[in-house]
Parts: structure tokens; sequence; C-alpha cells
């Protein structure tokens, strides 16, 4: 079936594809490691690791192999803010929808979707009737600083909801809205890999839910000494060069937010 167009020449439906709940996913899968003996240690913050250790705000914890799979939050950990760069990604949830608006934009199966803008936007019907609806253009704050209220921005929120109305010719009430960071690393390429007893994973730009299943299954195989198609995956082993110091980083990406921005208000300008 492929791409279906949404209303307007920029819109796409992805058909081939499938929307989950990130946070159901995650309970579910603590759940199910937990039934199979592992212990799940929340709210504990860990501030260093090194070969076979991890110092905590509770105490060390040793371990043979330890894995770094912090994504958006690893610059929080000492001797890696430079690794990957926090960009915030925020998100609106409407009201629900009139019953009709499903079959008149082309979104009865939930196809989720897109458009080809450079600014990545990206949503879905939710299963009760709302648009769940979501884009960068969040600023990068100075010194890789994540805190609680760069998770809402009241002026992104804003142009995501001018952003439904212009792809769907709505005007919705705006039940939720939220955000947080993902990570970035400079070159854009993702990574998996073991060294010395330190593992990694991350930087998967915002496409993380699919990415990080294929990344733990990817870490097993070198974990236990095995050899396998996931192993000579060219994501495996990739290092990234470090981001610039600041402020030459702070500098570097929103500029680089602001001139994406201003490109896709150029193209929306021109004649289709």
């Amino acid at each position: 079936m492929g791409l279906r167009p949404l209303p307007g020449p920029r819109g796409q439906a992805r058909q081939h594809c499938a929307a989950l709940h990130p946070a159901k996913l995650v309970r579910g899968l603590a759940a199910t490691v937990e039934r199979l003996g592992v212990t799940v240690h929340e709210g504990t913050r860990v501030e260093r690791i090194r070969s076979g250790e991890i110092t905590t705000d509770r105490g060390t914890v040793r371990a043979g192999t330890v894995i770094r799979a912090l994504e958006g939050y690893t610059a929080e950990l000492a001797g890696h803010r430079r690794d990957l760069a926090p960009i915030y990604s925020l998100m609106i949830v409407t009201e629900p929808l009139a019953e009709d608006f499903r079959q008149r934009v082309g979104l009865a199966r939930r196809e989720t979707f897109t458009d080809e803008r450079r600014l990545v936007i990206y949503g879905q019907r939710t299963a009760d009737d709302r648009l769940a609806f979501g884009g960068r253009g969040a600023p990068y704050h100075f010194g890789s600083r994540i805190r609680p209220e760069h998770d809402r921005v009241p002026a992104v929120f804003e142009a995501l909801r001018r952003t439904v109305t212009e792809l769907f010719g709505i005007n919705p009430l705006i039940a939720y809205q939220w955000g947080g960071p993902l990570s970035v690393p400079r070159d854009w390429m993702p990574s998996v890999g073991l060294r010395d007893g330190i593992g990694w994973a991350g930087g998967y730009v915002g496409d993380g839910v699919a990415a990080a299943n294929l990344a733990g299954r990817t870490l097993a195989d070198p974990i236990l000494g095995r050899d396998s198609d996931l192993t000579a995956l060219p994501w495996v082993g990739h290092r990234s060069r470090r981001w610039e110091p600041e402020p030459a980083r702070w500098l570097g990406i929103n500029v680089g937010l602001r001139a994406t921005a201003l490109l896709d208000a150029l193209d929306r300008r021109r004649p289709t």
C-alpha cells in the first residue's frame, strides 16, 4: 500500500508501520525482566561509570559488563557532556475529534504521518480519536543542560498547533502537551558497541523506540562472546566525534535549528 498523501501537497501517511505506547512498552519490559529475576533500581542516579563499576548516589554497583544507554541524559554523566547533544522534542495531544475526521483525512486505520519539511514532525491518531502530534524546534540549551522546565515551551506548542491546522484544516483544542530530550551524535549516526567491559547504545536522533530494541539484541551477542549477523552491522563499534566545546556547541546547534526552520518557511511560500 505504501504512502498515502494527507490533505495538501506535502503530507504523507505511513500505512506499513505500527503505533505503540512507549511508556506501556517500558513498563512491560520491566515487568518481564523482573519475572526473570532481575532487580530494577528506579530513582537511582548514576554519577560515574568505569569498567566493571558504577558509582551511584546510593552506593557502588559492580558488574562484569556496564552498558551506558542514557540517550539524551548522557550529557549529565561525568566525562560524557560532549558525547551526545540533548535536543528537545515536544508534543501535543488534541481533545477527541469529530467522528468523520478519520475518514476525511485518510487516517481510518490509524496510519502514522509526517511530511517533507526539514524540521521533523510526526503524528498519529490515537485509539480514542485524538491527534498526537510532535516535532522539533525547541532550542538547544547552553552546556547541554537538561531541566524539567525545558519540557514545556509555549511558543513551540503553539507552533505545533498551527501545523495541525495547516495540515488538516482544523483548529483543535489541546488536551495535553509535554516534551523531553533526545540525543544527537555529532555525525547523526547511532551506534552500539562494547570495549574493555563498557558497552554503549544510543544516539538514535528520535528513532529510539525501534532502534533501542535492535540495539539490545545486538549488544547481547558481544556480551556473550558471539559473532552474528547483528554484530556485523555498520553501527556496531562506530564512534562519532565529540561535539565542540561551548559556546561553539550552543551557537552551532541553534543556528542550525533556526536555519532549518527558515528553509521550511521559505518552502511553504513557494508556489507548488
